[in-house]
């Protein structure tokens, strides 16, 4: 990924609120002729050598499934449903208009979890995101025939190796364009338009 030095985020703690934040990756390896994607929920943990890993899991009548035993090279891509089109009318003069986002990418080597490790992983994710439930589910409390369903999916791990991230919030803006970019989306009101002027509150370089 092209990452301008504005939009470039290198601190790791930001990276892996991000990651946490957005849960759900594409998940890219090549195949002939084109590269082959599938979008999962995938989990950034640490093993006790401080090494990181994304660990997630696809159904097995998925092509890709296979293609991650012959081909463990793996791009992840986290995108953040936080992004907005900018106009250049909010400029104080004349520029190309442009599109606001956030997104981490990560690339890897692929390996296939055995039983144990892909029904930890997935116990570990559906806590995760159950614990904010009214009636929680969890993995032990399944019937079993539910909780034999997992023999129909690869778990996987993607060990880290290298990380680009941008987040695209108009840091190359002076500050009056910036705070005008900010209130153009508030008068536009949608839940989107919205979302995008508070990010940029937060994360306002000035």
């Amino acid at each position: 990924m092209w990452i301008p030095s504005f939009y470039k985020i290198t601190d790791e703690k930001v990276i892996q609120e991000f990651i946490s934040t957005v849960g759900l990756a594409t998940l890219i390896t090549h195949d002939n002729p084109f590269p082959m994607a599938t979008h999962t929920a995938m989990e950034l943990e640490y093993d006790n050598d401080g090494n990181r890993f994304l660990r997630g899991h696809i159904a097995k009548a998925n092509p890709q499934s296979e293609l991650l035993k012959k081909k463990p090279n793996a791009l992840v891509i986290f995108q953040s449903s936080i992004n907005h089109y900018i106009s250049s009318s909010w400029y104080e003069q004349p520029n190309a208009p442009t599109w606001n986002y956030m997104s981490v990418h990560l690339y890897g080597q692929v390996s296939i979890l055995d039983d144990e490790a892909l029904w930890q992983a997935i116990e570990r994710l559906t806590k995760r995101h159950e614990k904010v439930s009214k009636n929680p589910v969890s993995l032990m409390s399944l019937p079993p025939n539910i909780q034999q369903m997992l023999k129909a999916v690869t778990g996987f791990e993607v060990k880290i190796e290298k990380v680009e991230a941008a987040f695209k919030l108009s840091q190359n803006r002076n500050q009056n364009d910036y705070k005008n970019i900010i209130n153009e989306l508030l008068i536009m009101n949608t839940p989107l338009s919205n979302l995008m002027a508070e990010t940029l509150k937060t994360n306002q370089p000035f």
